[in-house]
Formats: structure tokens, C-alpha cells, sequence
């Protein structure tokens, strides 16, 4: 099967939902021309990447969002794709009919029907402002997801969906293999700096691709993870999109900070092979030692570890 990564450069305010269709529409169309089966999109694909800003007005806020799913904001490009059946993964901030917010994905079939919809549970940042050079408000903007990690039936595949910060945390990745995914398609949109935490600053990328061939290698599948780029609304985002092995390899990886297709054709064979004889799950897994993983987390923890670090900071040393 021939998958295709389809990076952005920056989407900002003054773009039109036109101008992005025709951007995203143009990476369709060479990812047809390489006869891509599935192609995915970043996080929050059509517009920018606004928890990075203090919004007050709500009207202003809500035009950020889509009713239920992107269709309509960019329907010349969700038209095309079903012209072309090409399933294509798309990020976009969900308004429901209720009005609840959400940071979501979806999965669009080659026919243009949702064939799978997430919700972003890993929600980043903070819920008010901070002192920084650019905002992390996910926390504001967003509720947590509340649609699990599912999993759908795809062609002769299974699918699963992800959303940036949850590429960080081992049990996304986990929870879909324990369902039989064998591709996760993971958008994100991720500022090179990290106001609340610089040290990491020359890390981003090394993490980046760190989390993500972790979980194609210890869950056995294929990750196509798919970034916005470049400087947008004056925040530097990372690049870096890839497509990675269930080995853990990169095997197609984005060079640019703009609008770029890399494609991989991947073998599902592959992840058949790693869960027969590397990890299998039915023989080597032993989920009786692992209740702490999914017990509620005491509400001191974090307390505790801001202790445990200022008593070892001020211990003297046997050095």
C-alpha cells in the first residue's frame, strides 16, 4: 500500500479557506500522480494553530472551529480526494451541535464518508495564559477528548488515529495495537521552542521522531506522522514529518518547513512479522503486572515529584 505524508508550511490569518484548499489540493493531486491509497494532513491542518494566542472574543474563537467535521471549510479539496479515491486523514477543530470543543481528526474513505473520527485526549499546555513568547492553550480552547482511541476497519487494514502531544505518551500507541491497528496517523503541530521548559529547546525534533518510532516499534506498526511547518503568526514550528517502520525506521522523511508530499510504499506484512516473533502480545504480554498503568493517578503525584526534586537538588554529594 502507498501512503503519503502531506506537510504544511504555515496557514495564517489572513489565508482564506480557498487559498488552503488549493494548497492541500495540490499536494492531492501529486500524491494521486504517486498512487497514494491514504494521504494525511496536519493537526489543525486548515487554519492556524491559534492556543498559540489569547483569543477574548468568542465569535472570533469559534470561526477557528468546524461544525462537526471539516467538509464544508474546504469542500473543493474533500470533493477532489473522493474523486480520486484517495482516503485522506485531516486535523481540524470541532465545534459539536451541543457546542462542545474539541481538538479532532478524521479519517474520510475514498467514497468522502467519515469512516472514523478522534478527539484529542493528551491536551497539552495550560488553561490560562502564561508569561511567554507565544501561548500553549489547548487546555482553553479545547475539552478532553471523549471518543477513546478507536479503531476502524480500512481496505484490507486497520487504522487508528492520533493527534500531536498524544505521540508522547506510550499508552496511545498501545491501546490501538491491543485492537489490531497497523497504521496510526498522527498530525501535530509543534513550536520549536518551549517557553515553560528551554532546556529542551535543541531537543524538539530528537523527541519528535524519538516518540513516534518508540511506538511503531514496540507496538508493531506502521506511524505516519504529518506536521505544520515553518513560521506561522510568529511562532517557528517544527517540520520533520515521516513515515516510520513497525522496525522503528524512518523511511520517508520531509526535508523542508513548507508544503511537501513524501510518500513510502509500506508492507503490512511487516507488522504480521513483528507481532509473530518480536511482540506477541497473546504470549509475552503479562497485563496482571501492569494495573498501576491504568489506575486513577493520586492528585498529590505531581506535589510529590516537585518534593522529591528540591530534597535531591540540596542533598549534599558523596562526589
Amino acid at each position: 500500500m502507498i501512503v503519503g505524508a502531506a506537510q504544511m508550511g504555515p496557514v495564517e490569518c489572513h489565508h482564506t479557506a480557498e487559498e488552503v484548499a488549493a494548497r492541500m489540493t495540490c499536494l492531492l493531486e501529486q500524491a494521486a500522480q504517486r498512487g497514494v491509497e491514504l494521504l494525511v494532513f496536519p493537526e489543525l491542518a486548515s487554519v492556524p494553530f491559534f492556543p498559540h494566542w489569547v483569543i477574548g472574543d468568542r465569535e472570533e474563537l469559534l470561526s477557528y472551529y468546524d461544525l462537526d467535521t471539516p467538509f464544508a471549510r474546504v469542500r473543493s479539496f474533500f470533493d477532489r480526494a473522493a474523486e480520486l479515491d484517495i482516503a485522506v486523514v485531516m486535523g481540524y477543530a470541532e465545534q459539536t451541535t451541543e457546542g462542545r470543543l474539541f481538538n479532532s481528526s478524521v479519517l474520510a474513505d475514498g467514497s468522502g464518508k467519515v469512516a472514523l473520527k478522534y478527539r484529542k485526549i493528551h491536551l497539552p499546555g495550560f488553561g490560562e495564559p502564561q508569561s511567554a513568547e507565544h501561548q500553549l492553550l489547548e487546555k482553553r480552547y479545547f475539552e478532553v477528548g471523549d471518543l477513546g482511541f478507536p479503531v476502524a476497519g480500512w481496505k484490507n487494514t486497520r487504522v487508528g488515529l492520533a493527534i500531536c502531544n498524544d505521540r508522547r505518551w506510550a499508552e496511545t500507541y498501545r491501546v490501538m495495537a491491543l485492537q489490531r491497528a497497523e497504521i496510526v496517523c498522527l498530525g501535530y503541530n509543534t513550536p520549536i521552542t518551549t517557553p515553560h521548559l528551554p532546556e529542551i529547546n535543541t531537543l524538539t525534533e530528537f523527541h519528535n521522531h524519538l516518540s513516534m518510532q518508540a511506538g511503531a516499534y514496540q507496538n508493531s506498526l506502521w506511524v505516519i506522522g504529518v506536521g505544520k511547518a515553518g513560521l506561522e503568526e510568529g511562532v517557528e514550528q517544527i517540520g520533520g514529518s515521516a513515515i516510520i517502520a513497525p522496525s522503528g525506521e524512518i523511511v520517508a522523511q520531509a526535508t523542508s518547513r513548507g508544503d511537501e508530499l513524501i510518500t513510502a510504499d509500506i508492507d503490512l506484512d511487516m507488522v504480521k512479522r513483528y507481532r509473530q516473533d518480536v511482540f506477541n502480545f497473546a504470549h509475552h504480554r503479562r497485563p496482571e503486572a501492569y494495573q498501576t498503568i491504568s489506575a486513577p493517578v493520586d492528585p498529590h503525584w505531581s506535589d510529590d515529584v516537585q518534593r522529591v526534586g528540591r530534597t535531591l537538588a540540596t542533598e549534599p554529594s558523596n562526589a
